[in-house]
């Protein structure tokens, strides 16, 4: 329970750990891969397709 001991709010060490959740770390590892690999797709298909094809 929190209490309030010289104009600080006191909490227990679960009650400090229980925060709002935010986005999820799963999401943005995924995004971070896909854009990572559209880019070196992107990459290679100026580069190197080119000069394999030609």
């Amino acid at each position: 329970m929190k209490t309030k001991e010289h104009d600080q709010i006191v909490e227990t060490p679960t009650e400090a750990r229980q925060a709002k959740p935010g986005p999820s770390i799963l999401m943005l590892l995924a995004i971070g891969i896909g854009l990572v690999v559209l880019i070196l797709g992107v990459v290679w298909l100026i580069f190197f397709h080119q000069s394999i094809s030609g």
